[in-house]
């Protein structure tokens, strides 16, 4: 799928979405400010019915006025103007409430209007009892009463919420489309990043081939279309070439199979105990000759008190030349490499400190993914496929290490390795 109709796809579904979910929004609130509507006229409608039968059992004439007030959302005042009996109250507040099917936890509070203070008050649980705190402090005096009594509905909305449950499905697969819409994308540019990097990988790959293809390909047809002309000295030198060629092609071939044997299984580590320290020195002194052409050099200050640990000497050697290689090879200027030792908390510590190029802050996660190439235009002046960091933080992670890395562009990188002592 082409660049352009991924995001057509994009923008279209984002759209999509972005239209629905206001659409959504706006149906369940509208949903829940009728239920509301309609919570608050049947609470109006009982408590009016509690105020009739109060004073009818007292035998005391209704007054001319509405006794309910709603003071807020969940705050209603009952102007009784008469006695109340607590128990009869109760009975009174839970018949009414049944007759109008509402299902509810309500804090009710008694008042006497001669002393400014509530005289009794509890909280009724309809089904299930919540302790809530009785918030009344600021009750309105009013005037001409013996009592009153008040309402308070302190999980209003949780109530409401409960009689919606188709909204509270339609909302809920809703949210789990969005979900699916989200991972789906994330899905969609993951593969397109990593179809990108696969790409520039076999880009890589061709490059690296073609060139030793090459040489080998013109030493072979000079020893073959002239070999009597040939000196001895001459042979010699084109048998090197195409032998450090096919070394080279094997290398890389190799690189490229066990990258795909790792993927199809988990790496063995043949464990045992390796000094790495001499594994480090015998790295450095592989790649002498390599790093002799770039005219740098190595500073080793491998002061651990102990440097064996249980791993794979295979391994282990192939880490620390990938990471000198890298360090060789990231330099625009002769390479000044310091390798320091060091031992913390039943940890064997390795620094490795060059002078190269560096890493942008925000590529130094990114170097350890498959394939992943510091972004450096079309020249191929770097060699690599980007697995050589992959590989390294496998193999450390194989053998139960700890790899960070911190870098600051055009002043170089550090690599800290942590091992487990033997």
């Amino acid at each position: 799928m082409s660049r352009y109709s991924i995001r057509i796809i994009i923008v279209l579904g984002v759209l999509a979405i972005g239209g629905i979910i206001p659409i959504q929004v706006y149906w369940v609130t509208r949903a829940f400010d009728l239920r509301e509507k309609q919570f608050n006229q049947n609470v109006q409608v009982a408590l009016k019915r509690v105020a009739e039968e109060i004073r009818s059992f007292n035998n005391t004439q209704a007054p001319v006025h509405d006794p309910v007030s709603q003071l807020s959302s969940s705050y209603f005042v009952v102007n009784v103007q008469d006695v109340i009996n607590t128990q009869l109250l109760e009975y009174y507040l839970k018949r009414e409430f049944e007759k109008v099917n509402l299902q509810a936890n309500y804090e009710y509070g008694i008042y006497d209007c001669q002393n400014d203070k509530m005289v009794y008050g509890n909280f009724i649980s309809q089904p299930i009892a919540i302790k809530e705190e009785l918030q009344l402090a600021s009750q309105p005096i009013l005037p001409n009463e013996s009592y009153y009594f008040t309402l308070y509905f302190p999980s209003k909305a949780a109530d409401i919420m409960l009689q919606m449950p188709i909204w509270i499905f339609s909302s809920g697969v809703f949210l789990l489309v969005v979900f699916f819409f989200g991972y789906t994308l994330w899905v969609v540019l993951e593969q397109k990043r990593l179809a990108e990097m696969q790409r520039d990988f076999i880009n890589n790959m061709t490059h690296e081939f073609k060139t030793p293809l090459a040489t080998i390909a013109v030493s072979s047809e000079v020893l073959k279309n002239a070999p009597e002309q040939a000196g001895a000295e001459r042979i010699k030198n084109y048998a090197r070439i195409i032998h450090e060629e096919a070394h080279r092609l094997k290398s890389q071939v190799e690189r490229v199979l066990q990258i795909a044997v790792d993927e199809r299984s988990s790496t063995k580590i043949n464990r045992q105990q390796v000094d790495v320290h001499a594994l480090i020195q015998q790295s450095v002194k592989n790649i002498e000759p390599y790093l002799a052409d770039k005219q740098g050099n190595i500073v080793l200050a491998l002061d651990a008190e102990s440097a064996t640990i249980l791993g794979d000497e295979l391994h282990l050697g192939n880490i620390f030349y990938n990471l000198l290689d890298n360090s060789i090879k990231y330099s625009e200027k002769p390479p000044h490499i310091h390798i320091y030792s060091f031992t913390v908390k039943g940890f064997l510590c390795l620094s490795i400190t060059d002078n190269g190029i560096g890493i942008p802050e925000n590529l130094q996660k990114k170097v350890f993914e498959k394939f992943y190439r510091v972004p450096t235009g079309n020249v191929h002046d770097v060699k690599g496929f980007g697995l050589g960091l992959c590989y390294v933080k496998e193999m450390v992670l194989a053998h139960k290490g700890k790899l960070t890395i911190s870098s600051k562009l055009g002043e170089g990188t550090v690599v800290l390795l942590k091992f487990p002592l033997a």
